[in-house]
């Protein structure tokens, strides 16, 4: 059985598997081909994961918020395209939902005003950006609603 890790500044990886109840040596053992050396290099930020091994990990781990924090915060590309999706409560996620939608209802027409020509002009910027960040917005909803639901299911929550 592997000793309990003192060290403070503990990276998200490292955080993540102890949250789990797993040592380095039997995270190890149930991912099989990572090796414990391997995950203790990656946690203290020597090798860098590869994306397959993350989601390894998530799986292992059962936290799906490994994955889209490696991807906002490790991946050169999802750095620029993934947003850090964060787990709320239900409630908490639905509402932010309903909100959003019922704002992009509101812009729904304008939008279709904007977009009949296939041309957004100077007068039209400002509007199209204010309905591109509500769809953001609703985008990000949709990411937290998919991450409280695997995380329930994982977790037994749900089936």
């Amino acid at each position: 059985m592997g000793k309990k890790s003192t060290r403070e500044n503990k990276s998200r990886l490292q955080l993540s598997r102890e949250n789990a109840g797993l040592t380095r040596e039997k995270a190890s053992e149930l991912m099989e081909y990572i090796s414990d050396d391997r995950i203790d290099k990656i946690e203290r930020g020597v090798l860098e994961a590869r994306p397959e091994e993350i989601i390894t990990m998530s799986k292992c781990y059962q936290d799906p918020e490994l994955c889209n924090y490696y991807c906002s915060h490790e991946c050169p590309i999802g750095k620029k395209y993934v947003p850090e999706v964060k787990l709320k409560d239900l409630s908490q996620i639905t509402l932010e939902m309903l909100a959003s939608l019922n704002s992009m209802e509101k812009e729904k027409n304008r939008l279709i005003e904007i977009t009949v020509d296939g041309i957004i002009s100077e007068d039209e910027i400002e509007d199209f950006t204010k309905i591109n960040e509500e769809l953001d917005s609703i985008a990000l909803s949709i990411s937290a609603l998919k991450m409280w639901i695997e995380n329930a299911v994982n977790t037994g929550k749900i089936e």
